[in-house]
């Protein structure tokens, strides 16, 4: 019922990679320079890929929504 820690972070890597090549390319449209956008790129990523990971993990201990385990299982 709960995701391992290892599809978290590859969901959190896959999510990530795609959010900051997507911050980096309007970096380089609003600066015109490759090495600024980079830079922002990267910082974006390692930050938000973090912050994505606790969001995840927090909200696997939530059970509001997710339906109820039976009391017994035949």
């Amino acid at each position: 019922m709960f995701e391992s820690r290892k599809r978290s972070i590859a969901k959190a890597v896959s999510y990530r990679v795609l959010g900051s090549c997507l911050t980096a390319a309007i970096a380089l449209v609003l600066s015109g320079q490759w090495d600024i956008a980079l830079g922002i790129g990267l910082f974006d990523g390692v930050v938000k890929m973090g912050a994505y990971f606790v969001h995840e993990r927090l909200w696997a201990r939530v059970r509001w929504g997710m339906p109820r385990r039976p009391d017994y299982e035949i």
